[in-house]
């Protein structure tokens, strides 16, 4: 067994496997109607129905068939937004019906890789890397109006919006250990909200708001590896109430994207087994 995609319930605080599969699978955004979720997996994109998780079915993301973990759903579930390097070489960012079709080129700075979708399905957040420079921008979903929110100050990866599409939550090393931060979606000076011994990444807000679910590597990790033993941890939006929920063997395609249930009682995640 190489990936177990799971369910966390924040109610009963226990988790659950869903479906598991010799293959890597990576990834896990949940579609807004709760009925599936999507991931990737050697470069295609799969529904794994909810239900009845027998098997994932294909999406059809036409030409675009070396997809990363960097994906997600609209706010009203009709388009999906994929990362792919197909076409360039380098991830760029796509829009496409979620039911398939021709992906529609988003982003023609390169490489970007997306993070998330605004509550409005209006503006794309992603990580922009320019000059080796691993920036945050938004851009409107049709290409147009892209707006660079940090400037080099270390790091910057991972953005994903606040439910009110006030804030954009990130991680960043402008303070040598990756830790997470937020910055004002139209533009402003970034907050930090994690002071922790760990290095944390991927922040996802709530849909109701109320808690941040991110991941914690050690300390001394650099970058976001898979197969490491991590924690997954929640916390109050300004940082404060940080608990451990649990630890697992992950990393890289545990969560990358946004993960949670559209009522809030669940995310979703990929715990993966040691391979040899």
């Amino acid at each position: 067994m190489r990936s177990s995609i799971e369910i966390f319930d924040l109610n009963t605080r226990t988790s659950r496997v869903l479906w598991q599969t010799p293959e890597l699978f990576e990834a896990p955004n949940w579609s807004h109607d709760g009925k599936y979720l999507m991931l990737n997996s050697e470069g295609r994109m799969y529904r794994l129905a909810i239900d009845n998780p027998a098997a994932p079915e294909l999406i059809d993301t036409g030409f675009a068939i070396q997809c990363n973990n960097d994906h997600g759903i609209s706010p009203d579930g009709q388009r999906i937004a994929i990362s792919d390097k197909c076409a360039f070489g380098k991830s760029a960012i796509y829009i496409l019906p979620a039911t398939g079709g021709v992906p529609k080129l988003v982003t023609e700075n390169l490489p970007s890789y997306w993070h998330g979708w605004s509550p409005d399905g209006a503006r794309f957040a992603y990580c922009g890397i320019r000059d080796n420079v691993f920036d945050i921008y938004t851009i409107a979903t049709d290409g147009s109006d892209e707006r660079r929110l940090t400037h080099g100050e270390g790091r910057n990866d991972g953005p994903d919006y606040s439910p009110d599409g006030r804030w954009i939550y990130f991680n960043s090393s402008r303070t040598g250990r990756m830790q997470i931060w937020r910055v004002p979606a139209e533009g402003g000076e970034a907050e930090r909200i994690t002071d922790s011994e760990f290095g944390d990444w991927f922040p996802h807000p709530s849909p109701d708001g109320r808690k941040v679910v991110f991941l914690s590597y050690e300390g001394d990790v650099f970058d976001h590896p898979r197969d490491l033993d991590v924690r997954v941890r929640l916390m109050d939006p300004d940082g404060s109430n940080v608990e451990t929920l649990f630890e697992l063997f992950g990393g890289q395609g545990t969560m990358n994207s946004p993960n949670w249930a559209p009522d809030g009682a669940a995310f979703a995640y990929v715990r993966y087994f040691p391979t040899g």
